[in-house]
C-alpha cells in the first residue's frame, strides 16, 4: 500500500510538471528566445506592467494602460490619466518588432523620435507616426491614413490588407541614422528618410509644419498612441543597431 501510495504521488508530480511545461511552452508571448537575447533584443513590455513606460510629459502610475492577459492595453473606457505612453528610454539606430489589434473602428499609432518637452504638446507634435487603423474606420477611405502608412505624408508603399478587428497583426519598423522602414505582416509599407531635405520639403508642405519640431530628429522615444478607441500591444521588443 506504501508503494503505490508513494508511486501515486510521483506520478502526479510528474504529470503537473509535465502540465507546467506545456503551459510554459505553449505561450512564448512577451518572452525571448536564447537566439535573440545573445542577438540583443530586448523587451518593451514584460506581459504584465507598465514597466519601462510613462505617459508623454507626464509621471502618473495609474492611467487608461494597463497590462492585461498578456497584453499592454489601452482602455477607452477608463478615464484615469488619459494620454500617449512613452518609453523611459530614449533609441536612434534600432529594429523594433511588436504585435497589435484594433476593435472595430479603432484607431491608433507609433510614434517615433519623440521629443519629450513641456513646450510640445503632445507625442505627435515631433514624432513621425507609424500608423494603426482598423479598416472599418471612417479614415481608411485616405489613402494616407492605412495601416503602416507614414501618418498623413504617404500611402502604404505596398498594398497590404490586416487582419480582422480583434485579430494580432504584426508590425516593424527599422530606422538607421534616420533611414527608417516599415512593415506589416512582413511587407513593406514605408521608407523615409528623416534627414533629406526632401524630408524637410515634404514636411513643410504638410500640416505638420505648424510644429516646429516635428520631423526634426533622428533619435528619442518611442510612444504609443491613446485615441480613445482602444488597442493592444504584445511582443513588443527591440534590438540596436
Amino acid at each position: 500500500m506504501k508503494n503505490k501510495i508513494t508511486t501515486s504521488i510521483a506520478a502526479a508530480a510528474i504529470i503537473g510538471l509535465a502540465i507546467t511545461c506545456f503551459a510554459f511552452k505553449g505561450d512564448q508571448n512577451n518572452r525571448l528566445s536564447k537566439t535573440e537575447r545573445a542577438n540583443g533584443w530586448q523587451l518593451l513590455f514584460d506581459g504584465r506592467s507598465t514597466a519601462g513606460w510613462h505617459l508623454y510629459n507626464g509621471t502618473a502610475q495609474f492611467t487608461v494602460w494597463k497590462g492585461k492577459d498578456g497584453a499592454l492595453v489601452c482602455d477607452p473606457l477608463d478615464k484615469s490619466g488619459a494620454g500617449d505612453l512613452v518609453t523611459d528610454q530614449e533609441f536612434k539606430n534600432f529594429d523594433l518588432k511588436f504585435d497589435w489589434k484594433l476593435p472595430k473602428g479603432g484607431n491608433s499609432g507609433v510614434f517615433v523620435n519623440v521629443l519629450e518637452r513641456k513646450d510640445i504638446p503632445a507625442a505627435w507634435a515631433s514624432g513621425p507616426e507609424y500608423q494603426l487603423l482598423d479598416n472599418a474606420n471612417p479614415d481608411f477611405a485616405k489613402p494616407q491614413s492605412r495601416s503602416g502608412c507614414l501618418y498623413s505624408l504617404a500611402p502604404q508603399k505596398n498594398p497590404v490588407k490586416i487582419r480582422p478587428s480583434d485579430t494580432w497583426n504584426h508590425s516593424e519598423i527599422k530606422q538607421e541614422n534616420g533611414k527608417v522602414k516599415f512593415y506589416l505582416n512582413g511587407i513593406l509599407t514605408a521608407e523615409e528618410d528623416f534627414s533629406s531635405k526632401a524630408w524637410t520639403n515634404k514636411v513643410a508642405s504638410s500640416h505638420f509644419s505648424k510644429f516646429p519640431e516635428f520631423g526634426k530628429h533622428i533619435n528619442g522615444r518611442i510612444a504609443l498612441q491613446d485615441w480613445s478607441t482602444g488597442v493592444a500591444f504584445r511582443n513588443i521588443k527591440i534590438k540596436a543597431l
